[in-house]
């Protein structure tokens, strides 16, 4: 998964500005949101997400199923039951930059920052105690 170690180099006239704006869409949703998250450290049933997400599991499914057209999201099936995880990183790391971003919202000095300084602010921090 290196290949996007790099910038991002797309310009305003990339094709995928408008397929970039549909993926927004699909995330602008606080119960899907909330599925990814429950989803980002591996592969969940969708009765036990319609439990962490305290929504109907025919709710979650409707979600579900648009998070599939969007192939955010993949199912496995195993019996009667379908299990759910994330295709890629990408949809997780979205959601973690969205909920960062939030927290700048409430919070001066948000949670983010206190857990990972910067290295800026690391090398700052250490000058000062010297």
């Amino acid at each position: 998964m290196h290949e996007d170690a790099q910038g991002c180099t797309f310009d305003i006239a990339s094709p995928y500005v408008e397929l970039a704006a549909e993926v927004f869409t699909l995330l602008a949703d606080a119960t899907r949101i909330r599925i990814i998250l429950a989803l980002r450290d591996g592969e969940v049933s969708v009765n036990h997400l319609a439990d962490v997400v305290d929504k109907s599991p025919t709710a979650v499914s409707q979600h579900l199923a648009k998070l599939r057209w969007g192939r955010i999201v993949r199912a496995r099936q195993e019996g009667n039951r379908v299990f759910y995880s994330l295709v890629d990183e990408h949809a997780r790391q979205l959601v973690t930059q969205a909920v960062f971003q939030a927290q700048h919202v409430v919070d001066d000095d948000p949670a983010h920052h206190q857990a990972h300084p910067s290295p800026n602010a690391a090398a700052a921090a250490k000058g000062a105690a010297q």
